[in-house]
This record gives structure tokens, C-alpha cells and sequence, in this order.
């Protein structure tokens, strides 16, 4: 097998590559911000003792857990549209699915890094005077983000790694950026080469800064 080194020019990733990777990584952090408000409304609505909040939450949460999320793609792709009577696009349906799967597993981080803090100081804030939504808003969530910031970190990276799965509704991404072009010029091999390398190097480059973030939180504590 010969490599074609010249695929690799800029031409090519300017007309067909740049335009995917800005919206994975746009993807990535609409996902990831989306995501940890919805995961933090769902382990408060887990956490808060009121069984008509915790159930709802509980099964909402075991159940994106479970299922495939190149499946929860489809379904949202699929059953949208069915559901309101028009189209809403696969960009669009890429963000309201990735925002509903990853609240599911930003949720489990939120709820053990809550139930991490110390009884003590909740009975503190408590014994100020302070609300459940005040206890909560000034003294635990801001030291439960503290401490799961390298693990929300870690989803994060996954959660980019899951982007190239919108390829399967057709939504335009780094993947199918690069799938286009070696399918015009003839080098799908080139092609996948240049994806894997990509993602592999993004990746990589994230995960040192997380263990570099993590060894700094460590030492704080």
C-alpha cells in the first residue's frame, strides 16, 4: 500500500476539514456545558429526598446510561421530526441528543462529588440559617466542581471522541470532513489515517493537561 503524502495540503483541509472540526468542538462544549446543568439538576433532584424527584431522575439516568448513544442519535433524528411535524436538521438534533446523554453521566459525577463534601458542612450552612438551594448554590457545589473538575474533564474528552458518531445522521464533522475528501480525491485510506491521528492527538494533548490539573488539585488538598 502507497501513501499519497500529498493529500495532505492545505486545500484540502480548509475546503472540507476546518469547517467539521469547528463544529465538533463546538459540539463538544455546547454538550458539555448543556450537559453539566442538566447532570446537576438531575443529582440535586436525586439528592434531594423527595421521592417524586429522585424517581424521575433515577430512571431518566439508568436509562441514557443504558442505551447505545449512536441509538439515542437516531432516535432523536428519527422522532423529533415525527413528533413536532418538521425538520430540525442534524446539527441541531446532534446538540439536543449529546445535551440529553451526557446530562445522564454529568449527573453521576455531580452526585458523588456532593456526596463527597464533609455532613459537617452541610450542617454548618444549615446552622447559618442557610437554605437547601443557599446551602447548596454558595457552600457544596462550588467544592464538589472543584473536585470533579478533572473528572469532568476526562467525560469531556470522551464526549468529543463521541462526536464523530453524528456522522450517522449526516451532520458534518471532523469525521465526515474528513471521509469527504479522501472519497473525492481518491484516498480513503489517507483519510482515516488523518482522522484516527486527529482525534488520537487532541486527545492525547487533553489528557496530559487533565493529569496536570489533577496532580495541582492534589496538592491543594
Amino acid at each position: 500500500m502507497n501513501l499519497d503524502l500529498s493529500f495532505y495540503n492545505w486545500d484540502m483541509f480548509s475546503t472540507y476539514v476546518v469547517r467539521g472540526f469547528f463544529f465538533s468542538v463546538q459540539l463538544t462544549v455546547v454538550a458539555t456545558l448543556g450537559g453539566i446543568i442538566l447532570g446537576t439538576t438531575l443529582a440535586l433532584m436525586r439528592l434531594s429526598g423527595r421521592r417524586w424527584l429522585a424517581t424521575p431522575a433515577t430512571f431518566y439516568v439508568n436509562m441514557m446510561r443504558s442505551i447505545p448513544l449512536v441509538m439515542v442519535i437516531l432516535w432523536f433524528f428519527l422522532l423529533i421530526p415525527m413528533i413536532i411535524g418538521q425538520s430540525i436538521g442534524a446539527e441541531f438534533s446532534a446538540y439536543i441528543t449529546f445535551i440529553a446523554f451526557e446530562g445522564a453521566f454529568f449527573s453521576e459525577i455531580m452526585r458523588a462529588g456532593i456526596q463527597a463534601i464533609p455532613r459537617g458542612q452541610v450542617f454548618a450552612g444549615q446552622a447559618l440559617g442557610m437554605t437547601y438551594a443557599q446551602n447548596m448554590r454558595l457552600v457544596i457545589l462550588p467544592q464538589a466542581l472543584r473536585n470533579m473538575l478533572p473528572v469532568l474533564l476526562t467525560q469531556t474528552i470522551v464526549l468529543f471522541q463521541d462526536t464523530s458518531l453524528v456522522y450517522a445522521i449526516g451532520a458534518y464533522d471532523l469525521f465526515k470532513g474528513l471521509d469527504i475528501a479522501g472519497k473525492i480525491y481518491g484516498r480513503p485510506v489517507e483519510a482515516y489515517l488523518m482522522a484516527a491521528f486527529v482525534y488520537f492527538f487532541i486527545c492525547f494533548v487533553l489528557s496530559y493537561l487533565v493529569k496536570h490539573l489533577q496532580r495541582k488539585t492534589a496538592i491543594v488538598r
